[in-house]
Order: structure tokens, then C-alpha cells, then sequence
């Protein structure tokens, strides 16, 4: 090797670091904004609710066939195109005039950010290929994807507060330029010279059974769980699941292996992740709105007390690596889940009391159980599979966390705008209130500026309302996890039984 090259392979490093950094800033930083979306375009909890999962729904879609694609068209070109479509799209959010607009851009920026993570994560590989170098590499790679997830919410509110929440699109514009300068300057091509073909019925299916699922949940709430607009979508995502399974199973070169599901320590891993993913990374979005509609935080103090949920998925990794020298991998596993459950428990029951400090302080504990749990998933997923299937692995790892978030925020969103349905409607009609559905819309989204003499009693019982019914989104949480933890726990204990 020569003497320069370890400064290019830090570069690349740096480069490819930065680049995954702006899709997490970019998913945090929005978090943030929903609300202010939501007042200034009207849109409906539905709309913002698009607005995540069209990102979401396609950076998971793409994710695996974007790493396919960049070993066969080579890992820089695929970066700069994703850096290209990114920039692109980040300006089509920042204009959008309708939700509809937004989501619709939100999913091509989904899309994009696949071509920008897959092969980023690549090149990171690819530059450091010795096991110091590559020990080395991931730990500067984590700690910069965590100080990112502590700094996004203040940044967005920042940038909210100060230029208006557009600018959390345009920002991306000067950014993706300059990362794709440098990368044309400091980032070697590099491609797998046996590159795998990409599985398109594979990627249609899953898409598709995603987008049906998460339109059912979507939906579900507003026109109810039996109705000709939501049965169709929930048989269309379960065919489609099946029928992915079935291609999945004859494929020679499938996107998704399923034969290595037959380990129970596999199983119990990627259920860890998934849940991991949307019962914690997920509340990334949900808090925000939290904090905003039920307190009536300014978007830069939701961005500052996000801190104690930000900063214990940053510090907490170090407590889990540490654990890891003496506890087997799903034992750490279950014991991030279970602090999962009483971070859930402890926020739902801070809602029903109306307790500011209880609140915050459950923040904290649900963002231990995510700290605990985001680097041993990732851990777990990869000792469970041989070492000549890394790429599948990681390919297995990452779209379990992403259909995690899908499915998580789907599926949460969707009890919460029901139960603040209910309680909006309650407290209400018990205030003597005259309500209409527009009205309850409102309360839903987070609207509570009314006009009028009776604007601050109305704005105090929409925010109670909204807090009750929230609620009872952490509850299904706490569940989720707490099965999550049952099964993690019994399935990975197999392994060390079995070892």
C-alpha cells in the first residue's frame, strides 16, 4: 500500500460517513417539522403521516437492489447519482405547495437516498479491508451516524424557527454538491467483478406488499378497518408477501436468502431489529409531534427536549459493547427490549398524568433500551450468518430496520389518530362543545390555534386530548416490544444452548 494511500482511504471514509449522515439528518430534521408542515400546507394526519412513509417505503424498497447496482455500474457512480437525485429532490420538498406534492418528492428523495447509503456503506468497505482498519472505520462511521441523530432535532428546529421548514429540504442542495465534488476528487471507482443480477420480481413484491400494508394502516383510521377502502389493501399486501416468499424460494440468486432463516438465532435477531426499529428509531418522528401537539412546544424546544431520548441512543452503545464481553448477544438483546417497554410504559403513563419531568425522563429511558439495542442488532444479524454472506447480511440487517420504521410508524400513527379521534370527540362533547369532523381533524394533526374567545380552553382540551390518545400509541409499543422480547429472548437462547 502506498504511503497515500490510507489519507484516501480516510477520505473515503469521511465521504461516505457524510453521505449516510444526510439521510439520518434529513429523516430526524423532518421529524421535527411535521407539525409545521401540517399547519402550513393543511394537510391531514394522513398527508403527514405519507410524508415519512414515502420516504421510508422506498429507501427500504431499494435498498438491497441499490447494492446490487453498485457493484455492477461501480460504487462511486451510484453515489454520485444518489447524490444528484437527492439534491434534486430535497428542492422538488422544499417547493411543494400541496401534501400530496411533498410525499410524492418525499418518495423520489426515499429512492435516492438508497443510491446514496448502499454504495456509500460499500466504499467504506471496500477502502478498508484489513480487520484493524475495518474495526477502526465502523466505529468512527457509528459515532458520526450518532452525533447526527443528537444534533438533527436542533437543527431542525433551528432551521424551522430561523428560515421556515422549506429550508429543511433546500439546506441538502449545497450539501450534496459539495460531498459530490470531493467525492469526484478523493473517492477511487471500485465494482464487484462477479456482480449479482438484480431481483426485480423480488423488489416488485416487496414494494408492493409494503406500500399495500402501509396503506391499509394509513387509511384505516379514517375509513375504518372493514371498509371497501382498506380490505383490498390488506389482501393485496398479504398476496404479495406470499408471493414474494414463493420467488424468494426459487431464485438462484434471490434478493433475500430465505433458506438462512431456518437458524433460530437468525429469527430471533431480525425480529430484535425490527422492533427495535418501530418501537424506538421510529419515535425519531413520533416524539416531535408529541412534544409540539400535546405540550405545545415551540419546534425548537421540541428540538431541544428531544435531547434526553437523542443523547442516550448515542451514549448508551458503549454500555452495550462493554456488556458484550461477558453476556451473550440475546441477552443484551432482551434486556435493550425490556428497557423498550418501560421507556414505552413509563412515557404513555407520563401522558395520562400530564408530567412534564416524567415525560422527559422516560425519553431517556426508551432512548437506553434503543441505545443498547442499535449496535448489538446489527452485531447479532451478522455472527449468525457465515462470514462469505456478509453482503446478505447486512442486506438482511438493513431492510429489516427500514420495514421496522415502515411498519412501526404505520401502525402506531394509526392508533394514535384513532384514540385522538376518540378523546378529541370526548373531551369535546363534555366541555359542551360543538364539534365537527373538520374540527377533529384538527386536534389530530395538531392544529390547535383557534380563533375566537374560547381559542385558549379549546387549544388546552385539544392538547389533552391528543396526550390521552397518544398514549395509547406507546402502549402498543410497550406490547410489541414486550413480545419482541419473549421471542428474542427464547429463540436466541437456542444458540447458546445449542453452542
Amino acid at each position: 500500500m502506498s504511503r497515500t494511500a490510507p489519507h484516501r482511504a480516510d477520505a473515503v471514509l469521511l465521504l461516505g460517513s457524510a453521505g449516510c449522515a444526510l439521510t439520518v439528518l434529513d429523516t430526524n430534521v423532518v421529524g421535527v417539522v411535521l407539525p409545521t408542515i401540517a399547519r402550513d400546507l393543511s394537510a391531514s394526519f394522513a398527508d403527514i403521516e405519507w410524508v415519512v412513509s414515502a420516504y421510508v417505503l422506498c429507501f427500504a424498497a431499494l435498498l438491497l437492489p441499490a447494492g446490487t447496482l453498485a457493484d455492477r455500474i461501480g460504487r462511486r457512480r451510484l453515489f454520485l447519482i444518489g447524490l444528484s437525485l437527492f439534491a434534486l429532490t430535497s428542492v422538488a420538498c422544499g417547493i411543494a405547495g400541496t401534501a400530496m406534492a411533498l410525499y410524492l418528492s418525499r418518495a423520489g428523495q426515499g429512492a435516492a437516498a438508497a443510491f446514496m447509503l448502499a454504495p456509500a456503506l460499500s466504499l467504506i468497505g471496500h477502502a478498508h479491508q484489513t480487520a484493524p482498519s475495518r474495526a477502526r472505520a465502523w466505529a468512527i462511521w457509528g459515532a458520526i451516524m450518532g452525533l447526527t441523530m443528537v444534533l438533527a432535532p436542533l437543527i431542525g428546529g433551528a432551521i424551522a424557527t430561523w428560515f421556515g421548514w422549506r429550508w429543511a429540504f433546500h439546506i441538502n442542495l449545497p450539501l450534496c454538491l459539495l460531498l459530490a465534488g470531493l467525492a469526484w476528487i478523493f473517492v477511487p471507482e471500485s465494482r464487484d467483478p462477479v456482480s449479482r443480477r438484480i431481483d426485480v420480481p423480488g423488489v416488485l413484491l416487496f414494494a408492493g406488499s409494503m406500500l399495500s400494508w402501509t396503506w391499509a394502516l394509513i387509511r384505516g383510521p379514517v375509513e375504518g378497518w372493514g371498509s371497501a377502502a382498506v380490505l383490498p389493501w390488506l389482501l393485496a399486501g398479504t398476496v404479495l408477501g406470499a408471493g414474494f416468499i414463493v420467488v424468494e424460494q426459487r431464485r438462484a440468486q434471490p434478493m433475500l436468502d430465505l433458506r438462512l432463516f431456518r437458524a433460530p438465532a437468525l429469527v430471533g435477531a431480525v425480529l430484535a431489529m425490527f422492533a427495535y426499529a418501530a418501537c424506538v428509531q421510529v419515535m425519531a418522528s413520533l416524539l416531535p409531534l408529541l412534544l409540539q401537539n400535546a405540550r405545545g412546544d415551540s419546534v425548537l424546544q421540541a428540538g431541544v427536549h428531544m435531547l434526553p431520548f437523542a443523547l442516550a441512543m448515542l451514549l448508551l452503545p458503549f454500555l452495550g459493547r462493554r456488556l458484550g464481553t461477558r453476556w451473550a448477544s440475546g441477552r443484551i438483546l432482551a434486556l435493550g427490549l425490556g428497557v423498550a417497554v418501560i421507556g414505552n410504559l413509563g412515557i404513555a403513563v407520563a401522558l395520562w398524568q400530564h408530567s412534564s419531568a416524567g415525560l422527559l425522563l422516560a425519553m431517556a429511558v426508551l432512548g437506553s433500551g434503543g441505545g443498547l439495542l442499535n449496535g448489538e442488532t446489527q452485531k447479532a444479524i451478522m455472527s449468525v450468518i457465515p462470514p462469505d454472506r456478509a453482503g446478505m447480511a447486512s442486506g438482511i440487517s438493513t431492510t429489516a430496520r427500514f420495514s421496522g420504521i415502515l411498519i412501526g410508524f404505520a401502525t402506531l400513527g394509526a392508533v394514535l389518530s384513532s384514540h385522538v379521534r376518540d378523546a378529541a370527540r370526548g373531551a369535546l362533547t363534555e366541555a359542551g362543545q360543538v364539534w365537527t369532523p373538520a374540527l377533529i381533524e384538527r386536534v389530530v394533526v395538531g392544529e390547535l390555534s383557534v380563533q375566537g374567545a374560547a381559542s385558549d380552553g379549546l387549544t388546552r382540551l385539544a392538547r389533552h386530548a391528543y396526550a390521552e390518545g397518544a398514549a395509547y400509541a406507546f402502549v402498543t409499543a410497550a406490547v410489541i416490544a414486550l413480545v419482541a422480547m419473549l421471542l428474542t429472548n427464547t429463540l436466541m437462547a437456542r444458540r447458546c444452548s445449542q453452542g
